[in-house]
């Protein structure tokens, strides 16, 4: 069983539309059985609240639901826990490196380095545009979702 946490700063925008949407599109293949799916932050200012409400109205326009769900902080024995670790920005991967403390094994990555727009996913919380921030994520979880399916 493959073991994946996607991260961003807060765990309430981003790395939870991540996680069910990745959840949402290994069920619909028939294969969620085979990952373990779950989402943190880089900073422990959200902990504990639930996914922001217009990140999780954008998940329910798509038929994905979220409720239940936490923000969680990253912890440094997470880096032994998970086999990959997807940020959603450069910023992310430098805040996981300051957490874990490096990357022996290769498992911190960017979702959008799994398709042809390697770079950022657009921070909704900022930008508002929670439409644009779910395609990308969409895109990246679709593109990460085949990848390991090769492997």
């Amino acid at each position: 069983m493959k073991k994946i946490v996607f991260v961003c700063l807060g765990n309430i925008c981003r790395s939870p539309m991540a996680e069910f949407v990745f959840k949402h599109l290994a069920r619909k293949a028939g294969i969620v059985n085979e990952y373990v799916i779950e989402s943190r932050a880089t900073i422990d200012e959200e902990e504990g609240n639930p996914v922001y409400p217009p990140a999780a109205a954008e998940l329910r326009k798509h038929g994905i639901g979220c409720d239940g769900k936490h923000a969680h902080c990253l912890e440094k024995s997470d880096y032994d826990k998970y086999d990959l670790i997807v940020c959603m920005e450069n910023m992310n991967v430098r805040g996981v490196l300051d957490i874990v403390g490096g990357d022996p094994d290769h498992k911190i990555v960017r979702l959008l380095d799994y398709t042809d727009e390697k770079g950022d996913i657009a921070d909704p919380y900022f930008t508002r545009d929670f439409a644009l921030s779910y395609r990308q994520i969409e895109k990246g979880c679709k593109a990460l979702l085949a990848a390991l399916q090769v492997e």
